[in-house]
């Protein structure tokens, strides 16, 4: 294996992507490479590092050695005694392959948060001799790993998976109502369950509570209303775009880390702007009055919540998005102000005003970004205007396919004036809004941001702003890799239990992600998961001369890019499990016979 560089060049300046690839011949002499892991731009200490780690896994690891065993027709010479136990090597099946890696790389990350001790002192064994807290888990790692219904948990994935042999359990652990009542049993420790997540963020990663980022995200059910008298489901604007289905509300504080640290269930009417109030003050209790400034986008802060974080001593400080309406109020004295550079293509432009300070940004990439979207948007709306043009239709069908356009390009629609005539034959006329094109073009890849922060460091407001990433990401993985959407549960305890799952196999993920960081930025957690899901466990059955059967369960062998992960992670595989064999038959004695 050997790292090999991609180089590319963006906005003059050259940008080097780093992956690590192997080497492999293939027929007719032939040398092919396939690239093992995607490393992203790496700087010059992580490229040292990787390097020195691929030249020590191959200089340093071991040949094959074969070893020979001794069937059943090679023993003579052998002491006839029981401890000898003769094989049928010729008889040797493999059985149930499942998957062993992520679910032992799962149970780690578990036991690294020591969810292990909270849950068990939390979720003892019942009487029956249930563990509730291996059930939880059982839940948490297939929501990490394969996510779905419980039903599908029950029914296929557990039994092709390795969690019955990592927690010594057995396919009880997978009982149906027992995955649903474990659900019922976990809400209540939800604030327990955050203090015991901050302290471990602290002492793993150091992290400092005094920036946190705040936001909101919608998911919905496949539900039917009328729903009982204060049931949290309910219709509202629906960021998933599905405004049909009943949804929930999900508020989540976490850190610039992405570590998070507190989330709530509102109802799916909710507003935006009614929440923060209750998270600041719960946020004040967990961590006290302590200097803190909280990233939140526009339309989540009212005027007078912000007022009140102004007056509060000490003040809370923030720094949060505007909307537009409000540029347009400022857009004169911000012409006057002059361009700062707060990093490499970033300018800004700083407007005290009302005891709080305005922030004018505008991104060069970002710039380019949107205006390329506008143009392929209004390019593709003006071709398809110009089909409709030319057909000959009914007024109904001419507004309905209008409609559809309007759908499928809805911001280049703003800079287009439609005119449709009221006689028949419908026809209808379009032409270009320049004024809101030059408008549009002034506003592409700007933003107006505000704070009561008293530092005027350009490069440090622009710095904290985009940091609100970490919250967007964090919401991408719980509806992406993490499959929290949609829901099918009845009930809306279960509801609530199933997104508490859900925020617990972010903590894992986000505990990966962290310990991938200091390591390359291309690696991300669902990249090594897939990895460590090519370690599968196989049952090797060997039956004995004597009416027995040696079982081995045995984890296979990792490949060299996997080697190379457990060494990077600072992880080493546990021994195999040890063999099993049956117990020797005894033949009953049959009456009158001697």
């Amino acid at each position: 294996m050997f790292l090999r560089a991609l180089i590319r060049k963006k906005n003059g300046k050259e940008h080097r992507y780093w992956s690590v690839v192997e080497s492999k011949r293939v027929g007719r002499g032939r040398v092919v490479q396939r690239h093992v892991l995607y490393l992203g731009e790496i700087n010059d200490s992580q490229e040292l590092a990787w390097r020195k780690s691929i030249a020590v896994l191959e200089d340093g690891g071991e040949r094959p050695r074969t070893l020979s065993l001794f069937p059943e027709d090679r023993c003579e010479g052998l002491l006839d005694d029981d401890t000898i136990v003769r094989l049928k090597l010729s008889q040797l099946k493999l059985s149930r392959a499942r998957q062993w890696g992520g679910c032992w790389l799962a149970l780690m990350l578990w036991q690294e948060l020591r969810l292990d001790r909270f849950w068990g002192e939390r979720l003892p064994t019942s009487r029956k001799g249930t563990r509730w807290d291996d059930v939880l888990f059982v839940v948490v790692a297939y929501r990490l790993l394969a996510p779905g219904s419980e039903w599908r948990l029950h029914r296929a994935w557990f039994e092709t998976s390795a969690l019955a042999d990592l927690l010594g359990g057995d396919f009880g652990l997978a009982e149906i109502h027992k995955l649903y009542r474990c659900h019922d049993r976990l809400v209540e420790h939800k604030q327990a369950l955050f203090d015991h997540l901050t302290a471990r963020w602290r002492d793993l990663f150091n992290v400092q509570f005094d920036v946190l980022l705040y936001d909101l995200t919608s998911t919905y059910f496949e539900a039917d209303p009328p729903f009982p008298e204060g049931d949290k489901r309910r219709h509202g604007y629906s960021c998933d775009r599905r405004p049909d289905c009943v949804q929930v509300i999900i508020a989540l504080v976490v850190t610039p880390e992405g570590l998070p640290l507190a989330y709530e269930v509102l109802p799916g009417n909710t507003a935006d702007n009614t929440t923060l109030k209750g998270f600041v003050e719960r946020i004040e209790r967990q961590y006290g009055k302590a200097r803190r400034i909280w990233l939140m986008d526009r339309g989540i802060p009212t005027e007078a919540v912000l007022a009140a974080m102004r007056q509060s001593d000490p003040p809370v400080h923030y720094l949060v998005g505007t909307p537009k309406a409000r540029l347009s109020k400022l857009e004169k004295d911000l012409i006057a102000k002059p361009w700062q550079e707060a990093r490499p293509g970033v300018q800004v432009k700083l407007l005290p005003q009302d005891g709080e300070l305005y922030v004018f940004a505008e991104s060069r990439d970002r710039v380019a970004k949107e205006r390329a979207m506008r143009k392929r948007q209004l390019k593709w709306l003006w071709a398809r205007l110009k089909q409709i043009e030319a057909m000959t239709l009914s007024r109904e069908e001419l507004l309905m396919k209008l409609g559809a356009a309007r759908s499928h390009s809805p911001s280049a629609w703003r800079l287009v004036v439609i005119d449709t005539a009221a006689k028949q034959p419908a026809s209808f006329s379009f032409t270009l809004d320049r004024d809101k094109l030059r408008q549009a073009r002034r506003r592409e890849g700007r933003y107006l941001l505000r704070t009561n922060l008293a530092a005027d460091d350009p490069a440090r407001l622009w710095e904290l702003y985009i940091q609100l990433v970490s919250i967007e990401e964090a919401f991408k993985n719980l509806k992406g890799d993490l499959a929290v959407r949609p829901i099918f549960h009845q009930r809306e305890a279960r509801v609530e239990a199933h997104i508490f799952i859900a925020f617990l196999a972010y903590c894992l993920h986000v505990t990966l992600e962290r310990r991938l960081h200091a390591l390359a930025p291309g690696l991300t957690p669902r990249s090594v998961l897939e990895k460590f899901a090519h370690l599968q466990m196989i049952d090797v059955h060997i039956p004995t001369t004597d009416g027995r059967e040696l079982t081995l369960s045995r984890y296979t062998e990792p490949e060299p890019e996997l080697k190379l992960l457990l060494a990077k992670l600072r992880l080493d595989l546990p021994a195999q499990p040890p063999p099993k064999i049956t117990a020797r038959q005894v033949t009953p004695a049959v009456p009158g016979v001697v």
